[in-house]
């Protein structure tokens, strides 16, 4: 079969690709592989599960805990919570791993389960590929080894979460947020209470959109996918800004006190400055990947701010981040990781950063992001053509060479397969709109000849 573990887990639409069988035998897969690779040394296991409040998450969850508890594992149920809440509250707790159902900002369809090892990380490839093996192993027949008695998982909700969590958001404020007016978009998500309740202790007036989930509506015309609710509710109630999380709050997107969208590129240049301020921005380095705006690595040069980049996804930014010491990454879609405060991106804490910087200079959210200026960027899809020869093909190469000329400083070319589709996405950034479309659909026509 073909790789179930994404970027991020693993996916699909509940109940017909993931159906509790799986998550029941991927969990106890992960606990017999976690137990051979020494994660448990010699003790026994203890895990932390949350969910986010799709329906499906409530038989899935029960699905998780019991192949949990089957193969000896003390489980703490942690109800409706963020993703990096699971992830802080496995390493505050001392845990052996974590388990997140959710499926971020897909629909409510869907639903996802990912892992995190001890301290809260993300699990390595090497570790997830032996899970699928022990796992597809068992459906061909292998037999689990099976404690009895004793032996057993015991299974408790762990009510305190909640408030450990918001005290951690809480606790890496380095000001109050009193006089601000936030509006919130939860997406009707797992943040729905965490979110207003820390923003409120912080001081801030706080304002919801989204945030009574049903089980049904996560995602659903609000969130950081959908902002045009986010935007008008902070013209209506004259806030200084907007936060708009995903199903699962791991990523944050914001909105000015004009209605105008901040995106995670705006959002890492507010942060990296005030952690410079507070000398908190360690070698003065924040990591982005290479799908950010040209604008944002030209704000950060002038800021005398290095700039590290990485492939697509947020696991790559950890990396480069956790190898190198470095404090601020992210992405483009919201995903921020500051890493000081949590091991993952963490939507909650990126927002109250953001309002807490709002806050603290006097400066609207307009003007702390005019540091950075958006170029105009251009994305097209070019669908069946042979990927794999992106980098190889001379007469690709020779197409990107004369776009680069053409484009000189102020603009920038990037040819991407697609990891999942037989595709290539061309990306052009240009300081005017129309010349990057045209250089662009001049490139897509270059990939559909040299790799057609």
């Amino acid at each position: 079969m073909g790789r179930l573990f994404g970027t991020d887990g693993v996916r699909g639409v509940a109940n017909a690709d993931l159906t509790a069988e799986m998550a029941l035998g991927l969990s106890v897969a992960a606990a017999h592989v976690l137990a051979e690779a020494g994660t448990f040394a010699g003790h026994r296991p203890k895990a932390v599960v949350g969910r986010d409040p799709r329906a499906s998450g409530e038989f899935l969850e029960a699905a998780v805990v019991a192949g949990l508890a089957s193969a000896g594992v003390d489980v703490l149920t942690v109800g409706v919570l963020p993703t990096p809440a699971v992830a802080y509250l496995t390493g505050a707790l001392g845990a052996d791993l974590g388990v997140m159902l959710s499926a971020s900002h897909n629909a409510m369809p869907d639903n996802g389960v990912k892992f995190f090892a001890r301290g809260g990380h993300k699990l390595a490839d090497e570790l997830e590929d032996r899970i699928e093996a022990v796992y597809d192993s068992h459906r061909h027949g292998e037999p689990w080894e099976r404690p009895t008695g004793s032996g057993v998982g015991r299974v408790r909700a762990y009510d305190e979460g909640f408030e450990e969590y918001v005290g951690h958001l809480l606790g890496a404020l380095p000001n109050r947020l009193d006089g601000l007016t936030v509006v919130l978009d939860e997406a009707h998500g797992a943040a729905s209470g965490v979110s207003p309740e820390t923003f409120r202790r912080a001081g801030a007036r706080v304002v919801t959109i989204g945030a009574e989930p049903d089980g049904l509506n996560i995602n659903d015309g609000y969130g950081s996918t959908h902002l045009d609710k986010l935007k008008a509710a902070v013209l209506e109630h004259g806030a200084d800004l907007g936060i708009a999380h995903d199903g699962d709050a791991d990523r944050c997107l914001a909105v000015d006190h004009t209605g105008e969208e901040v995106d995670g590129d705006q959002i890492l240049s507010v942060l990296a400055l005030a952690l410079r301020e507070r000398s908190e921005l360690r070698s003065d380095t924040v990591v982005a990947t290479v799908m950010s705006n040209l604008g944002f690595k030209l704000a950060m040069e002038r800021a005398g701010i290095r700039l590290v980049q990485t492939a697509v996804g947020d696991r790559y930014v950890l990396e480069e981040m956790k190898e190198h010491g470095f404090a601020l990454g992210g992405e483009q879609s919201g995903h921020v990781i500051i890493l000081d405060h949590a091991t993952t991106g963490d939507g909650t804490l990126t927002g109250l950063l953001l309002a807490a910087r709002v806050a603290e200079s006097g400066r609207t959210l307009r003007e702390l992001a005019s540091v950075m200026e958006r170029l105009p960027q251009v994305l097209i899809n070019v669908p069946d053509v042979d990927r794999s020869r992106v980098n190889t093909s001379a007469e690709l190469a020779a197409a990107v060479t004369e776009a680069e000329r053409e484009l000189g400083g102020t603009g920038r070319v990037l040819l991407r397969p697609s990891g999942t589709e037989p595709l290539v996405r061309v990306m052009v950034e240009a300081a005017d709109i129309d010349q990057a479309r045209t250089v662009a659909g001049r490139l897509a026509d270059a990939v559909k000849s040299a790799l057609g």
